[in-house]
């Protein structure tokens, strides 16, 4: 009988948001299958787990989904888990969860944190329907162009955005997708936590001169918005 692939969110920055059934998953399963062995090593140790870490990033997730798959054929249990929140969403794992339903492996969710979810619950914006984008893309050109197939969306937008490409992304949607209501969420869970409202002018204004710092979530109101009231 193959093993189980536990696919387990962690936190995006608070530890006390590691659920228990994460921390009894992460304790009861053969190997853990991560991003970064490093990073997650210091969550293993906050919490007294010593399962064995093996590596799988968007690198080597070919021959780790393989490597995987094989552990889970010969019984073991395996969890997948990302640098921080939900792994396959802006994080690889997509792969290994292909080749486990295709083989007939049982997958299990263990949920948890999630950026996306922890955005649209402080933006106030509407949080239903969303379209979660993830990252633009890095060049100029390719990132104007995915903003333009998806401005007339009627429904929240709901980006992941680096700090050396906050600024610029934001002067992007403002002139793609027009003066929107929008909110940047800025170091979510983490010390330096803060959310800004505002009109997309107002936030690319900001963002511009601030140098911010740290990972972000920008979440738009969709089509419809784009006239905003002072």
């Amino acid at each position: 009988m193959s093993g189980r692939l536990y696919v387990v969110a962690t936190p995006i920055g608070n530890l006390g948001d590691m659920t228990f059934r994460g921390v009894e998953v992460l304790k009861s399963v053969d190997a853990i299958a991560t991003e970064d062995t490093r990073h997650t090593r210091k969550l293993l140790t906050h919490f007294g787990i010593s399962t064995t870490l093996v590596s799988y990033h968007e690198h080597n997730e070919e021959r780790a989904a393989q490597d995987i798959l094989a552990r889970l054929e010969r019984g073991q249990d395996v969890a997948l888990v990302t640098d921080a929140g939900t792994p396959l969403l802006a994080d690889p794992g997509y792969r290994i969860v292909c080749l486990c339903a295709r083989e007939g492996v049982e997958v299990v969710p263990v949920p948890g944190a999630t950026a996306i979810a922890a955005a649209l619950s402080v933006a106030g914006l509407p949080p239903m329907p969303f379209y979660f984008a993830g990252f633009l893309p890095r060049k100029p050109g390719a990132r104007t162009r995915r903003l333009g197939e998806l401005k007339e969306l009627p429904c929240t937008l709901v980006f992941y955005e680096t700090p050396h490409r906050i600024a610029r992304s934001l002067e992007d949607m403002l002139e793609v997708l027009g003066d929107r209501p929008a909110a940047v969420a800025r170091e979510l869970t983490k010390v330096h936590e803060e959310i800004i409202r505002g009109a997309l002018s107002e936030l690319a204004e900001r963002a511009g001169p601030a140098a911010w710092r740290g990972e972000f979530v920008v979440v738009v109101g969709g089509a419809g918005t784009a006239d905003v009231e002072g």
